[in-house]
């Protein structure tokens, strides 16, 4: 089931256990996750994109093997909030996704995700081939912090 709304969202998921963020480019899909009590996001791995069935079975065995409750997409808005072709088809993988496993979905705006990504590895003197090799990653973090931080401050009955 995918949610629009974070509070729709927290309301879906069980009082604790990680989350996932996924960063969806047309090459790759960033993906990091949180820790059980959902405060901290961590890049772990980066996926080349296929085709959907072969990225769908390798962010579910992800999933699995990491015992998560929940997944966090970001959704590419315009600047101006609007949604275009990238938006959709992000909503798209997540429908066709949601039809795969019963994990709740979460839309997390992104814009803006990767800049600040690409900053902090700046920042960091990091090279610009690891830059690269790490940037989708670190930008499903950005994704998943925004979302865990939120979901952090709702009402205690949204959450």
């Amino acid at each position: 089931m995918t949610f629009d709304d974070i509070a729709e969202f927290a309301a879906a998921l069980p009082p604790l256990g990680a989350l996932a963020g996924l960063d969806l480019g047309t090459k790759t899909i960033g993906v990091a996750v949180s820790d059980g009590m959902r405060q901290v996001a961590s890049p772990i791995t980066t996926i080349r994109r296929r085709k959907f069935t072969l990225d769908a079975a390798d962010l579910l065995a992800i999933a699995a093997e990491r015992g998560l409750t929940g997944l966090i997409l970001g959704l590419p808005r315009n600047m101006d909030g609007s949604e275009g072709p990238r938006a959709q088809s992000t909503r798209a993988f997540a429908r066709n996704l949601s039809r795969l496993t019963e994990l709740p979905i979460g839309f997390w705006d992104e814009r803006l995700s990767t800049v600040a990504a690409e900053r902090a590895l700046l920042e960091a003197d990091t090279s610009r081939k690891r830059r690269a090799e790490v940037i989708d990653q670190v930008a499903a973090g950005y994704i998943l912090q925004g979302a865990l931080d939120r979901l952090r401050h709702l009402p205690p009955s949204a959450a």
